[in-house]
C-alpha cells in the first residue's frame, strides 16, 4: 500500500508544476475569501483506490439539523489504512510548505487531532447551509486558516449538486459554484468573511471528500475575531436565516461563558 510520504511527493509534484498560476488565482481572490482549485491532483488510480475504500454510509456519523446534512469519518484507524495515509499525505511539511507559498502566509501548521476534519460524505437530499468555520483549534490556541477539500467521487458533474459555493460578495449576491469534480483539490482561505456552502444533492450517489484545515498562531485577517461555526440561511429561505441567526446567537453566549464550550466537540481523532 502505497504510504503518506509517496503520497505527499505526488501531491508537491502537482502543485510545483502549476505554482505560478494557482499563486495568481489566490492573489486574485485574496481580498474577499482567498481560493484556488487544482485538477488531476493525484494518478488515477490511486483516486479511485481512496474512493473504493471510503466507508459505507452506515459506518459514518450522521450531522443533521436545520444548519447541515451530512455524514463525517474522522476516527480513522476504524476505516482502511489508506484514508489515513492519504489525509495526513496532505500534513506533510512539504505539502504544508507549498501551499504557505502558494497563499503568501507563513507560518502555517497542520492539524494532527482532526479537528473537524477527516472524510466527509453527502448522499442525495444532503446539503450544508451557508457558514462561515469556527476560527480556532480545539484548545482555542491556533487560529483556523486554510480549508482543504479533495474530492474523489468519479464521474461527479455539476448538475450532481452537492458543490462547493463560495460567497466572495457576502450572502447578499449569488455565490461561485465550484464542481466537486473527481481528482480535484480546493483550498480556500477560512476567516471572518469566508462564507460558503455545499448545495443540495440531487443525484443518486454520495459525494466523497477527504477535508484538511491548517491553522497558524496569526489569523489570515488581522482584524479577525474569536467566532463559533456561524450558519446563516440562503438569500430565499427568510425563515431559515431567522432561526439560525437566533441559534448562532444562543451558541455565541455559550461560549463567552463556557470558553470552550460545554463538552469537548468530538469531531477529532483520538489516537
Amino acid at each position: 500500500m502505497i504510504k503518506r510520504k509517496e503520497i505527499a511527493i505526488l501531491i508537491s509534484e502537482k502543485l510545483t508544476s502549476e505554482k505560478t498560476s494557482l499563486k495568481n488565482l489566490f492573489k486574485q481572490s485574496a481580498n474577499e475569501i482567498g481560493f484556488f482549485y487544482v485538477d488531476d491532483l493525484l494518478p488515477k488510480n490511486l483516486v479511485i483506490e481512496i474512493y473504493n475504500n471510503f466507508p459505507k454510509i452506515s459506518e459514518t456519523k450522521q450531522r443533521k439539523s436545520i444548519r447541515e446534512n451530512k455524514y463525517v469519518a474522522y476516527q480513522m484507524n476504524k476505516y482502511h489504512p489508506l484514508l489515513e495515509e492519504v489525509i495526513y499525505a496532505f500534513q506533510d511539511p512539504i505539502v504544508v510548505s507549498l501551499v504557505s507559498e502558494i497563499c503568501g502566509v507563513k507560518d502555517v501548521l497542520p492539524d494532527e487531532n482532526l479537528y473537524a476534519g477527516g472524510l466527509s460524505l453527502m448522499a442525495k437530499g444532503n446539503h450544508l447551509s451557508p457558514h462561515i468555520d469556527n476560527s480556532h483549534d480545539k484548545d482555542r490556541q491556533l487560529w483556523r486558516v486554510f480549508n482543504l477539500l479533495f474530492y474523489v467521487t468519479p464521474n461527479w458533474k455539476l448538475e450532481n449538486g452537492g458543490n462547493l459555493e463560495i460567497w466572495p460578495k457576502g450572502l447578499e449576491n449569488q455565490p461561485i459554484e465550484i464542481t466537486s469534480k473527481f481528482n480535484r483539490l480546493i483550498i480556500m482561505g477560512t476567516h471572518q468573511k469566508s462564507w460558503h456552502s455545499v448545495n443540495q444533492v440531487l443525484a443518486d450517489d454520495v459525494r466523497c471528500c477527504v477535508s484538511n484545515y491548517y491553522f497558524s498562531e496569526k489569523p489570515l485577517l488581522l482584524d479577525d475575531n474569536f467566532h463559533i461555526t456561524t450558519f446563516r440561511g440562503r438569500p430565499t429561505e427568510k425563515f431559515r436565516d431567522f432561526i439560525l441567526k437566533l441559534d448562532n446567537n444562543f451558541r455565541s453566549g455559550l461560549r463567552r461563558i463556557f470558553r470552550k464550550g460545554i463538552r469537548e466537540n468530538p469531531h477529532q481523532y483520538k489516537k
